[in-house]
């Protein structure tokens, strides 16, 4: 289920700030953490400090696939239109095994719809472990660049960066060694912030 927080700052009224759809999966669901300690979370944090302010909406939902979101997303802009769009899905496409002209397709779908309802869409990237294969993981890193080019969206190259390819992977986390601990998730906030701030202030986000 979405959840939303306004951060209404200054001479902004709820109403004309920017408004944030994140459709994404565990990642982004705060999967295995407690409330507030997620990467959408600290962004909403940093939004308030730095005043920009901005209504989120976390339509995220742990285990979903780009089919889901695919389905969800049209109910979700008409609900709370939008002006900007995150999505962050594809991981749970590679552990299932599912093709990737699928969830390119789907991310394609996705971002095609979210540009007619008027909203900025960005995309978060994702990787794959070694031992899925390198030519299965370069397909699978590649298809986010891809979308991001041919519907001309902001893209973070990979969400995990610094954390599943860094020196202490392991420690960032949990057991089930698939979700970040709550460490890991300031570090990937540091990944899409270079690339979320400018898109929000270009619209008037600041």
């Amino acid at each position: 289920m979405a959840h939303c927080s306004v951060l209404a700052l200054g001479a902004h009224a709820a109403g004309s700030s920017p408004v944030l759809l994140v459709v994404g999966d565990s990642l982004s669901a705060e999967y295995g953490l407690a409330r507030g300690r997620g990467w959408v979370a600290l962004m909403e944090q940093r939004l308030a400090a730095r005043k920009m302010p901005t209504r989120v909406v976390n339509a995220s939902i742990s285990g979903d696939t780009t089919s889901g979101g695919r389905a969800r997303l049209p109910a979700l802009l008409a609900q709370h239109k939008p002006t900007h769009v995150i999505l962050e899905l594809g991981g749970n496409d590679a552990l299932r095994g599912l093709p990737l002209n699928m969830t390119e397709d789907n991310l394609k779908v996705m971002a095609q719809a979210a540009k007619a309802a008027g909203a900025r869409v960005l995309v978060a990237g994702m990787q794959v472990p070694p031992n899925y294969g390198k030519r299965y993981g370069e397909d699978f890193a590649g298809l986010f660049a891809r979308v991001a080019k041919a519907e001309g969206t902001a893209l973070v190259p990979f969400l995990l960066a610094g954390v599943a390819d860094g020196p202490q992977a392991e420690a960032l986390f949990q057991p089930d060694r698939i979700h970040p601990k709550a460490e890991a998730h300031p570090l990937i906030l540091d990944n899409v912030w270079p690339v979320l701030q400018p898109w929000l202030r270009a619209s008037g986000g600041a």
